[in-house]
């Protein structure tokens, strides 16, 4: 592919990385502010984790919608308007004066019209652009998504230390508009298809994936997306007001996260250039694996060392799962479908991390304790298991790596 071998695939690449980590911040900043927002509005946390579960639902839809935009049209115009519609909704949501008023702004504005298109359409556009490296150029940009993390948990909740969780809205609303629509630029060039040649039976379009329709599998993908997903949600959302409920101070939380979502880059990465070599599938398996022990680890070990040591273990292992299911995308479907699916496999694994952030809010109020909430997410991941594991037979039976 003669755009491979050029800069601009490059350039585009990071120019992509850096406006997903902008981007993130309309979902960081929800978990940083969770606790400080359910004092103010007088909720429980189940109650304020539905504006965390609204921006999620809002972040998944809006890559589906926005990746079959960039289809048609290419990325740039979806990037250029959702970086002022970011910016726009951290304003209004600064000025929020009901709970229901920051849902709302949170899952439209941020959610779906903001954030949405610096995830699931940047994936996709990228793929086009890489064949050979497409694992490692997808994990580069896919970890974005937790290079947000690990710069803006710790930097919002200094904001919100200093100035309060309405000052740090200000804050990302003047910084958004200043610099996402310089990085949209950028994206300026169509995103090439390359005729693709179906990995199943050489035929164009690939009509009978691992032996099944191609929306079964589709199904399959998301069903494993869920799993994952939710199974994830409970240290990554709740990781501050765990820490808290321990005793230790919520600083703590917050680097906890950003170890584990700094280790996920990492993870991302190396997934990137393993999924090269032994396929999606394989490193589905591998990622969800070794997420599954490290969830295991959170319920004996409660002491903070020990809990930073999880934090790193947790990162490195799951960082891989969600870029995973973009390459097992892109290789048993056609390219010229790639943003809508692709959009359609994030946004259930978005579906989960919503749905498992308003569980474990749900189950702590019942409970009193976290730990229910660590079991529930176990429960979860061997689900997902199961679903990769199935996928991997078939890929064996069919003789597709």
């Amino acid at each position: 592919m003669q755009q491979e071998s050029s800069i601009y695939p490059v350039v585009r690449l990071f120019a992509s990385l850096a406006l997903m980590t902008i981007g993130g911040s309309g979902m960081y900043a929800m978990v940083v502010s969770l606790k400080p927002l359910a004092v103010e509005f007088g909720t429980g946390r189940g109650a304020a984790s539905i504006a965390y579960t609204l921006t999620m639902l809002g972040y998944g839809v809006g890559g589906i919608l926005l990746g079959r935009i960039s289809d048609r049209i290419g990325v740039f115009w979806p990037a250029m308007s959702g970086s002022f519609m970011l910016a726009a909704g951290f304003a209004f949501a600064s000025q929020a004066e009901t709970l229901w008023q920051l849902c709302v702004v949170q899952g439209l504005m941020i959610g779906m019209l903001g954030s949405a298109v610096t995830f699931a359409p940047l994936v996709a556009d990228t793929s086009h652009w890489f064949v050979r490296r497409r694992g490692i150029a997808v994990g580069i940009v896919i970890s974005g998504n937790y290079l947000a993390g690990a710069i803006w948990m710790p930097v919002i909740q200094n904001m919100v230390n200093t100035g309060g969780w309405r000052g740090a809205y200000e804050t990302l609303a003047v910084f958004c508009v200043l610099v996402m629509p310089v990085l949209a630029t950028i994206l300026y060039k169509r995103a090439p298809f390359e005729n693709e040649v179906s990995a199943v039976d050489g035929t164009n379009p690939k009509e009978r994936p691992l032996g099944m329709a191609p929306n079964m599998l589709q199904s399959c993908v998301c069903l494993a997306g869920i799993g994952c997903c939710v199974a994830m949600a409970v240290p990554q959302v709740h990781i501050i007001a765990y820490i808290t409920d321990l005793g230790f101070e919520a600083i703590h939380g917050a680097w906890m996260g950003t170890i584990a979502l700094g280790c996920g880059i990492i993870s991302r990465v190396v997934s990137g250039a393993i999924s090269d070599r032994i396929g999606g599938l394989n490193t589905l398996l591998l990622g969800s694996g070794f997420q599954l022990l490290a969830l295991c680890l959170y319920l004996p070990f409660k002491s903070l060392t020990s809990l930073y040591l999880i934090a790193a273990l947790f990162g490195l292992s799951q960082g891989g799962i969600v870029p995973s299911y973009t390459i097992i995308i892109r290789t048993f479907f056609k390219a010229a479908d790639a943003g809508w699916r692709i959009g359609m496999a994030l946004f259930f694994t978005l579906f989960g991390m919503a749905l498992g952030g308003w569980l474990a809010g749900a189950i702590y109020d019942l409970t009193g304790s976290y730990d229910a909430a660590f079991i529930n997410a176990i429960a979860f991941n061997v689900a997902n298991l199961m679903i990769a594991a199935e996928m991997r037979r078939r890929a064996n039976r069919f003789a597709v790596a």
